[in-house]
């Protein structure tokens, strides 16, 4: 058990952690603000934050679905958090006596559930090991809620990229700084090259200088070590420039010519093949340097950044995937019926939007139980995908939903052909132990109109349609505004 004076100092050292990381009422950063619109995708909660600890307040870094920029210390379930070893999770803050009179809970935001996990972004490397976090990146919902054993896994990895992102924040902000410093000061370069070389091998950055009056490039050793190149041939800026896809060259060489001739910074990922072949993903920031009034060089640091982005990339399917049949979720679904009605405005193109809901899908789980029930569900969607394809896009809502997004112009026109094939495709039969259960679908869809501002007014149209022909003949399928009803082919 820690001892008052235990904890004071691990108090004091947990501060001066976090001023170190100089984070504290920083400008909004996009990687951030990008990581808590995620967990909040990922984990369907009103409520995100990626939140810092001091002495009296928590204030945050990024945050979506609340208003405010920081509260009191004593009101922060987040003040808890930072001592958990891995995660805290409140199933409901209105029965904990931990939180059940807090103010939060009692009052605007009504927090009832809470899931955060410490940030300690100075990793294993270090004795800090048992050291609280410096702040959470935590999810919050205004009703109870369980989290089950994959989500908390997920929680906890999501929390790794946010300490991460703070790590790589400080360690480019550092080598960008230390870069600019060895230029300047001479009677000290080799102290700041060593200690360049150090931030650069623990942050897998390089710094990387470009003189305008030759176009010669200069670049430390861990540039070398990204391209894969041995240390000391120093290409040209056309090499460089042929490390990057071919359609990204000409992008990355017109920012060059722009900070040269018009003093522009630029901040920008790619991907990059490295010298042996190897598909990597990297970060590169470059400023001016200026002298007696001339741009002479631009310097910079750059970053493999493929661990990061690959997490993100994770983080971003799962948050983007149905769980049990790997289909697009409805949040995916929802952002694709933007881009396609925003199309359809702008363009003209026709688009036509089908929902499904399957018939006696309840039979199978009353009679078979809800794993015979799931194996339906992924065979629907098996077949879905099959029918999918080029400007085809198919979605699980949820439960026994599903959604069909059609953008070319000769499916729409064959749009009544296309329902009946899968109503044909969708009929299923489950025989168990003697018992019989069918399956089928029941289709409305909805052309997407010009004039409709809201994506969602077409979902009401075809849903409208749906539950017509389920009056009409389960089985079947209608479109809104047509006469008649279609049957599986």
């Amino acid at each position: 058990m820690t001892t008052p004076q235990e904890h004071i100092a691990r108090e004091i050292v947990r501060l001066e952690r976090l001023h170190e990381f100089a984070i504290l009422d920083s400008a909004p950063e996009q990687d951030f603000n990008a990581a808590v619109e995620l967990l909040r995708t990922a984990f369907n909660a009103p409520i995100a934050l990626v939140s810092m600890i001091d002495e009296h307040r928590q204030w945050f870094k990024a945050k979506c679905g609340i208003e405010v920029d920081q509260t009191p210390r004593d009101m922060a379930f987040c003040a808890h958090a930072i001592h958990a070893p891995d995660i805290l999770i409140v199933e409901d803050a209105a029965t904990d006596p931990r939180f059940f009179d807090n103010p939060l809970v009692t009052g605007p935001p009504h927090i009832r559930f809470y899931a955060g996990v410490p940030l300690r972004p100075w990793g294993a490397e270090t004795d800090g090991k048992d050291i609280s976090g410096i702040g959470t990146a935590c999810i919050i919902d205004t009703k109870p809620r369980v989290l089950d054993d994959q989500s908390r896994a997920l929680l906890i990895a999501s929390a790794g990229l946010v300490s991460s992102l703070v790590a790589c924040r400080r360690a480019a902000s550092e080598a960008l700084a230390l870069s600019r410093e060895a230029h300047h000061r001479t009677e000290v370069l080799e102290r700041q090259h060593l200690q360049l070389r150090q931030a650069e091998r623990m942050a897998q950055i390089g710094s990387w200088r470009l003189e305008l009056s030759d176009n010669s490039i200069h670049w430390s050793d861990q540039v070398y070590v990204i391209h894969g190149l041995p240390k000391g041939k120093v290409p040209s800026v056309d090499d460089a420039l042929s490390f990057y896809p071919l359609k990204r060259r000409e992008e990355v060489a017109r920012l060059l010519e722009r900070g040269a001739i018009l003093g522009e910074s630029f901040d920008f990922e790619s991907d990059f093949i490295t010298a042996d072949g190897q598909m990597r993903r990297v970060r590169s920031i470059g400023e001016p340097l200026v002298f007696e009034g001339r741009f002479v060089a631009l310097i910079g640091v750059f970053q493999d950044i493929t661990d990061r982005h690959e997490r993100e990339l994770v983080l971003r399917q799962t948050a983007d995937t149905d769980s049990l049949t790997g289909l697009p979720n409805r949040a995916c679904f929802e952002q694709e019926l933007r881009e396609v009605v925003s199309r359809v405005q702008d363009e003209g193109m026709p688009a036509l939007l089908i929902l499904l809901d399957l018939d006696g899908f309840k039979g199978v789980n009353d009679t078979f139980g809800h794993a015979a029930g799931d194996d339906v569900l992924r065979m629907m969607a098996d077949r879905l995908r099959q029918k999918a394809g080029n400007g085809i896009f198919a979605a699980r809502l949820g439960g026994d939903e599903f959604v069909i997004l059609l953008t070319r112009p000769r499916d729409c026109a064959r749009a009544e052909a296309y329902i009946t094939e899968i109503l044909g495709s969708l009929r299923h039969t489950v025989e168990r132990d003697g018992y019989t259960r069918s399956v089928s679908a029941t289709i409305g869809g909805a052309f997407l109109e010009a004039d409709v501002d809201d994506p969602h007014d077409s979902l009401r149209r075809a849903d409208i349609a749906l539950y017509a022909a389920k009056r009409a003949m389960k089985g079947s399928g209608k479109i809104f505004g047509e006469a008649g009803f279609l049957t599986a082919s």
